[in-house]
């Protein structure tokens, strides 16, 4: 093993540790091997840099512009909904109707994209059937990953080995290559979940039964002010109080006449008697109490009608992939000032957080309990960093340009099925479409596009070109081959499969797929294999992202609304990962004979 290959492993497994422990964001770690593999003179600054350029990653963003395309339409909507309508109440059904929507739609665009469209519905959907969430969201997440390897756009890893084919000088797969065997596995897979994964799925049922203010126990860190006769507050305003400057508490509402007022304008004036809704630790308030003429009200008279008016409402809002403030908390980005909402709790993997929420870092997948006015509720279904769990007003789209946003799509599949243009000349083109004929504005194009993927994508695509360049590509191919060679083809496959599943289980499908197919290319040559079944292998094991809810974006989603917990997504998804296993076993070598 030479120096330089000795090096490009070295950068590889601190790459894989660093997406593993989740300390720096995808986008920075693919910037920094990037930067990496410049520096340390593997690659030159084309090579480097020439993943910005790939067609791979121009046909990525593209299909993100077209799909919000098909949303802001109501195009994606109405498909989910009306197909959703016909699903009934039952368990079985529901849970099959929902993994073939999501599936069918995940073909054409990208799987969070489709999961977060139809999260909201099957959320309500459950509720009037009487179904807990946490029975129906992990199959539609499994549903999305299912349905986007049946088509070469239904998801990237598809996209990137075959780009890593064409690099190779083999010719790349078409539009509808993986449609075979990615149907055989996406329909075997959903008879499995609805005859046996269903079984296997917990029965959260508590979460949506109980009331808001018990789910996220909120009398734990909300406390009630008594404001009493002779106080100083009396007749001051909400700021003139000065109880958030100087003792970091937020009146998030008055009691007053036993009738509780939420959402309270800055301006509204404190009178005796009132009861002042506060959150946040009043420990520094205690010995100014009597001189502020308050007393601390341990009983929480807060309840599920107290959150409503007509004006007012209380609703759950999913922090989703398109958030660019993950990682900031509530104070950096100003949430109450930005979208005039107050957050009275915030719900994350298993239970509520409890304490100062203003401090706490946001997750892709955190529920935030909001309150405040309507309209404002409103505004924040439109504003696509978060997902309103209630149905889906589909008079805010633009349903008078559904049909062009139709056309557009269907003229986009056309082009790449008969080969008239690249895959991402077509899709380019459909986004540009998007754009003229009103579907979208440029503005939403650019916020549809999903940059921390774009960035991963481009900045990880040199490391396959510099495990190809420096032979390291050759060489962990070689100790496949030795290691499971004597298995025959079959053997290399499946010791493949394992690699790329377990890869992709703790780093982007995207990377897994770009480190993988340069192994599955050069391990095929060795042999004398096509390399083209071996890739496709690799493809649609890096969407194999069943094992755990950090394996993929749709999963993380619905892992909140779902109450699910972390082996939750492992009890259901083990058996589902050694069935695919053994459905490619058999099947991929018919479709693509070694």
């Amino acid at each position: 093993m030479t120096g330089e290959m000795t090096l490009v492993l070295i950068i590889l497994g601190i790459a894989i540790v660093l997406f593993a422990s989740e300390r720096l964001r995808v986008d920075l770690i693919s910037m920094m091997v990037l930067l990496t593999l410049l520096l340390t003179g593997i690659l030159s600054t084309e090579e480097a840099f020439s993943g910005f350029s790939s067609p791979a990653v121009i046909t990525v963003w593209a299909i993100y512009i077209v799909s919000a395309g098909l949303m802001r339409t109501g195009v994606a909507d109405f498909i989910g909904q009306r197909i959703l309508q016909v699903a009934g109440t039952g368990e079985k059904r529901l849970i099959g109707v929902i993994m073939v929507t999501v599936g069918g739609m995940s073909a054409f665009m990208n799987n969070i994209g489709a999961t977060a469209v139809l999260l909201p519905a099957v959320i309500n959907i459950g509720r009037r059937a009487r179904i807990p969430a946490s029975k129906l969201l992990i199959p539609l997440a499994f549903g999305s990953l299912l349905g986007g390897i049946t088509t070469l756009i239904g998801t990237p890893p598809n996209l990137l080995v075959s780009t890593a084919l064409a690099d190779a000088g083999f010719e790349p797969f078409s539009l509808f290559d993986y449609t075979p065997m990615g149907l055989i596995i996406m329909v075997s897979s959903i008879i499995y979940m609805v005859m046996i994964g269903r079984h296997l799925l917990p029965d959260r049922s508590t979460r949506e039964e109980h009331s808001l203010v018990n789910n996220y126990q909120l009398r734990n860190y909300l406390t009630e002010l008594k404001v009493l006769q002779g106080s100083p507050l009396i007749g001051k305003t909400i700021v003139q109080s000065r109880l958030g400057e100087e003792y970091d508490l937020t009146i998030v509402g008055i009691i007053r006449d036993g009738r509780a007022r939420l959402g309270i304008l800055p301006n509204a004036h404190i009178r005796a008697g009132d009861l002042l809704l506060v959150k946040g630790s009043v420990q520094e308030l205690l010995p100014r109490c009597k001189e502020l003429g308050v007393a601390i009200d341990p009983h929480l008279r807060l309840s599920e009608t107290d959150l409503m008016s007509p004006e007012t409402a209380v609703a759950e809002v999913v922090v989703s992939q398109k958030a660019e403030f993950v990682g900031q908390t509530l104070k950096e980005i100003d949430f109450r000032g930005r979208y005039g909402l107050t957050v009275l709790a915030i719900w994350r993997q298993e239970g509520p957080i409890v304490g100062l929420l203003a401090d706490v870092p946001l997750r892709l997948g955190d529920i935030l309990l909001v309150h405040g006015r309507r309209e404002r509720l409103e505004a924040l279904q439109d504003d696509g960093e978060f997902l309103l769990l209630a149905p889906v007003t589909l008079e805010k789209r633009r349903l008078s340009k559904a049909p062009f946003a139709v056309i557009i799509f269907l003229l986009m599949i056309g082009i790449v099925a008969t080969g008239r243009l690249h895959i991402s000349a077509a899709a380019v083109l459909a986004a540009m479409l998007m754009v003229l004929t009103g579907c979208l504005k440029m503005e939403e194009a650019y916020h549809a596009i999903q940059w921390q993927s774009v960035f991963l994508i481009a900045g990880m695509l040199p490391m396959g070109i510099a495990m190809d360049k420096t032979g390291t590509a050759q060489y962990l191919a070689d100790q496949i081959v030795g290691t499971v060679g004597s298995m025959g083809p079959l053997g290399i496959m499946v010791g493949l499969f394992v690699l790329t599943t377990i890869i992709t289980e703790f780093m982007s499908n995207a990377a897994a797929a770009v480190l993988v197919a340069p192994i599955a290319i050069s391990a095929a040559v060795s042999v004398g294999a096509d390399p083209r079944a071996f890739v496709m292998g690799v493809g649609i094991a890096a969407s194999n992202s069943f094992l755990f809810p950090i394996g993929h974006q749709a999963s993380v989603l619905v892992y909140g609304p779902g109450g699910y917990r972390f082996f939750d997504y492992t009890r259901v998804g083990l058996p589902l990962t050694l069935f695919i296993w053994l459905l490619m076993l058999i099947f991929l070598p018919i479709f693509w004979p070694f």
